[in-house]
């Protein structure tokens, strides 16, 4: 999947993912950050994507040869860019009223600000409100506050290598936008040895008590976090709205619907065989043909889609989880 120059050693115009699990949303997500990340420091190169090998991942392309060191020195640029549209002022959570989320998708849009609307789109509508007047939060929001865990806190510090509290006293402070750690979750199987924050996207972040030989409530795991920095941007290509599912208004993303369970939710994605653009994957994970319980084949290779993975989110205690992707 090389394809080296001479005047560039290690350059390529292909590079296979390594780290990027076909089954786990944090990849997931984390290649639409890439896709978005690059796109905005790099636009000239053409980043496209598609699935390939055994084991199977992606592979991203470019127009022009680089090195998997550049790639990812090229995601941070775009990633520092993309993450000023990461504010959310004082709310940590998604836990506020229709009249915020008006204001703020309205600033978003007077200010002709693409990213922020784009990121708000992906997070809520002023349209699904639930019995307690407060909006309706994206299936990929996992967190409200318990264990002292903050999404939109989260949300605001990671793209910005905001260093979280466990960290700060150290003498060694690490730098959390260096590139190396994005080279890390993409060129490499992932190690998961960053204690920085994460979303509760990998399926390794359920961490029950059953089979483990300390209390996980005490036992701080640990994560992969320039994965977590490129998924947290990923998240804007998702836009969602409010639509009527049970008879309730519900706030549901492309790519996801509604699911058994208590507080069930499902994300479906393609595995595509041909170079696409972060455009082309919109238009595809918004394709009903990804939604329907049972996919149609025919469909989906005329799509050029190989395969899907789809998730669930699953409430473990007071916390929710994303499983491991099944292959449909």
């Amino acid at each position: 999947m090389t394809d080296p120059q001479p005047d560039i050693p290690g350059a390529a115009t292909a590079h296979r993912l390594e780290g990027l699990e076909p089954d786990n949303l944090l990849a997931f997500l984390a290649l639409l950050g890439l896709l978005r990340a690059l796109e905005t420091a790099a636009p000239e190169w053409r980043p496209r994507v598609h699935w390939a090998g055994a084991p199977l991942r992606p592979v991203l392309t470019l127009a022009q040869p680089q090195t998997p060191a550049a790639v990812a020195a090229a995601a941070a640029r775009g990633g520092a860019v993309l993450a000023a549209d990461h504010s959310f002022g004082d709310h940590a959570d998604v836990t506020f009223d229709r009249a915020t989320a008006r204001a703020w998708q309205t600033d978003a849009l007077n200010t002709q600000t693409a990213g922020r609307t784009a990121l708000l789109a992906a997070l809520f509508s002023d349209g699904a409100v639930k019995d307690d007047g407060k909006v309706s939060a994206a299936p990929f929001v996992a967190m409200f506050g318990q264990g002292h865990q903050h999404f939109l806190a989260r949300l605001s510090a990671v793209p910005k290598g905001v260093l979280p509290k466990s960290l700060r006293g150290r003498k060694d402070v690490p730098d959390l936008n260096a590139p190396a750690r994005i080279a890390a979750a993409l060129f490499a199987p992932w190690t998961r040895a960053d204690d920085t924050d994460a979303f509760r996207w990998d399926p390794a972040e359920d961490r029950r008590y059953a089979l483990r030989y300390r209390d996980p409530s005490k036992d701080a795991g640990r994560t992969e976090h320039g994965a977590n920095r490129l998924a947290a941007l990923g998240l804007a290509a998702l836009p969602g709205a409010a639509v009527t599912r049970r008879g309730r208004v519900q706030f549901l993303n492309i790519g996801t619907e509604m699911a058994p369970g208590r507080g069930g939710r499902a994300v479906t994605w393609p595995i595509w065989e041909r170079p696409a653009s972060l455009a082309t994957l919109q238009a595809l994970l918004g394709h009903p043909a990804l939604a329907a319980t049972d996919p149609d084949a025919d469909t989906l290779r005329r799509l050029g889609v190989t395969g899907l993975r789809r998730c669930r989110r699953i409430a473990v205690g007071k916390y929710f989880n994303f499983t491991r992707a099944e292959a449909l």
